[in-house]
């Protein structure tokens, strides 16, 4: 059995986004169970996503197809719970919009890996508003992230191009 810890927690977290934002299939597949569950809100890219490896295929097929970036803008860890949540932020480069929410995290006490995601967004996807955050928040003046933060294209947005 793996000790949890927040050090342990705040790493596979910050891992699986670094995976997200490289497009890499195995590192995102490292940080999770194999049957871990990705769920969405309602209406939201086909309902749950279920398996380490589709979650991470998933991911990088918005790297390729919405020039997808990510941050985490807040974390916390709860190692007693094996639970953790985050505040991020998911830039479409490809579209031109912002998505901002947040995720709860369940660890395998186990493995200590990531067995389950619950995400919650900030505002219903509306496709004719180009920022999906909410509303008078005051994004800049908290120190959040206001543009991509890693460089797009991705070389995977190039093939069929």
């Amino acid at each position: 059995m793996t000790t949890m810890t927040t050090e342990l927690m705040e790493r596979t977290i910050r891992t699986y986004f670094q995976g997200c934002n490289e497009a890499d299939v195995e590192l995102m597949a490292s940080c999770f169970t194999d049957d871990a569950v990705h769920y969405f809100p309602p209406g939201m890219y086909g309902g749950a996503w279920r398996g380490a490896r589709v979650i991470a295929r998933n991911w990088v097929d918005f790297v390729a197809t919405k020039g997808s970036a990510w941050t985490i803008d807040r974390l916390i860890c709860d190692p007693v719970s094996h639970q953790a949540a985050i505040e991020w932020t998911h830039y479409k480069t490809a579209e031109g919009t912002i998505l901002r929410g947040d995720e709860w995290y369940l660890f395998d006490q186990g493995s200590g890996l990531i067995a389950e995601i619950r995400a919650y967004y900030a505002s219903p996807v509306d496709k004719s508003v180009q920022r999906l955050e909410l509303d008078g928040f005051d994004y800049a003046g908290r120190g959040y992230h206001l543009s991509c933060p890693v460089p797009r294209p991705h070389a995977s947005q190039e093939i069929g191009r």
